[in-house]
């Protein structure tokens, strides 16, 4: 979880494949809507990230009970929605991609065919209800080799079994 452009689907396709499990990519369950918004610049709000966050859950929950590994890459901005994934998981993890305003910029200005306009990088900071004092959250540098990411959150995930 994180702010756009911190590296949330390539972190969580290298967790996957640590772990053998099922990268799930939010991004492809938003509505036609809100990647329009997305696209011209428009914040969401709470009440257009709802039905988002329900169906994510229900994914989340579905893959649990099919035994599966599922590894979700979705922001996650705020505590509530967080909560409201916790609620469809209660042993869900979250790996919060720290990063600085100036490097996805950077990250942002290379990215090519990604609905997300870069207006939105600083509603996303305002947004951002930082993890760091919430349950069940790993805390990790966003600017460190992707393959250690995946390993310092492989094994902090177990640790806490």
């Amino acid at each position: 979880m994180g702010v756009t452009a911190c590296g949330k689907s390539t972190v969580a396709q290298a967790i996957a494949r640590r772990i053998g499990g099922r990268h799930i990519e939010g991004d492809l369950f938003h509505s036609a809507e809100n990647i329009r918004k997305m696209r011209e610049g428009i914040a969401l709000t709470d009440a257009d990230r709802t039905l988002w966050l329900h169906l994510l859950g229900e994914l989340l929950a579905d893959a649990v009970t099919k035994n599966e590994k599922p590894v979700l890459s979705c922001s996650a901005l705020r505590r509530s929605y967080r909560d409201h994934l916790r609620a469809a998981v209660p042993a869900l993890g979250f790996v919060f991609l720290e990063i600085d305003e100036a490097e996805v910029r950077r990250r942002a200005a290379r990215r090519r065919g990604h609905f997300m306009s870069s207006k939105l990088i600083d509603s996303q900071f305002a947004t951002l209800e930082s993890p760091v004092d919430e349950p069940c959250v790993l805390r990790v540098d966003a600017t460190l080799p992707v393959e250690r990411i995946g390993q310092l959150a492989q094994e902090w995930w177990l640790a806490r079994r």
